[in-house]
């Protein structure tokens, strides 16, 4: 069964601009990344510096396996440097009701 997972994070108002532009340039490189389904950005209308990323992925260990590449690579810590604060990140199952 494949896991949804839900990304949080809350921008920096100064980096708002380059933490788009930042998501724009990886987010294709998540997207053929071994394991992933989907990944959709969404923009919190009230607080335009609060960007929601819904993941579908064929695991949960396909996904942290991303993240520890990600990582390594050294994006995990320049996306922080944008962020006011670490990014929330919670795995849901589908109930398929």
């Amino acid at each position: 069964m494949s896991v949804n997972v839900i990304l949080d994070i809350q921008s920096k108002p100064e980096c708002i601009d380059e933490l788009k532009s930042t998501l724009e340039n990886i987010l294709p490189d998540t997207r053929s990344f071994d394991g992933c389904l989907n990944v959709k950005v969404i923009e919190n209308q009230d607080n335009p510096l609060n960007i929601l990323l819904f993941e579908d992925w064929v695991s949960r260990e396909h996904q942290e396996k991303y993240l520890q590449w990600r990582a390594e690579t050294g994006a995990l810590e320049a996306l922080g440097n944008m962020l006011t604060q670490p990014p929330s990140i919670q795995y849901f199952d589908d109930l398929n009701i």
